[in-house]
């Protein structure tokens, strides 16, 4: 239920950006301890609680009329943050010259926390500068590097 509650949710909030200047990050309906439906967008020059606010108010009303959610749920919209998760492949030829932290499920040269730089995403494995390209199965997740 959960894929098709964000797959519903997905194109009605990119048909709801369209023309805005705003870009879908990302969709999330998980279950902590009540239902959460979290929806990330973000822009160039970085969004505004206003943004926010006007996407949470008009995806609200169109998932109350279409009954998309069968449950009771919290929406939650917001930026996806400085070290934003690399899910899509439009999400890897954005951030393609910048820093990432790659976790895997199983260590590789005896580490599970890489950080390089990203080169991309093909043929179904992650490239990062300087080491040999990793299967996408073995990853866990791939999120911006901050370095502070």
């Amino acid at each position: 239920m959960a894929g098709y509650v964000e797959k519903t949710v997905e194109k009605l909030a990119e048909e709801l950006l369209a023309d805005t200047g705003l870009e879908l990050v990302d969709v999330e309906y998980v279950k902590e301890k009540d239902w959460y439906l979290r929806v990330y967008i973000d822009k160039p020059e970085g969004i505004d609680i206003e943004d926010c606010q006007a996407l949470s108010e008009k995806l609200e009303k169109e998932l109350d009329e279409k009954n998309v959610v069968p449950d009771s749920y919290i929406l939650e919209v917001s930026s996806p943050g400085l070290d934003r998760v690399l899910k899509k492949e439009k999400d890897f030829v954005r951030e393609a010259g910048k820093m990432v932290d790659v976790s895997l499920y199983e260590p590789l040269d005896g580490s599970k926390q890489i950080t390089g730089k990203l080169i991309g995403c093909e043929d179904n494995a992650l490239k990062l500068e300087e080491l040999e390209p990793i299967d996408m199965k073995k990853i866990a997740q791939v999120r911006l590097h901050i370095d502070i």
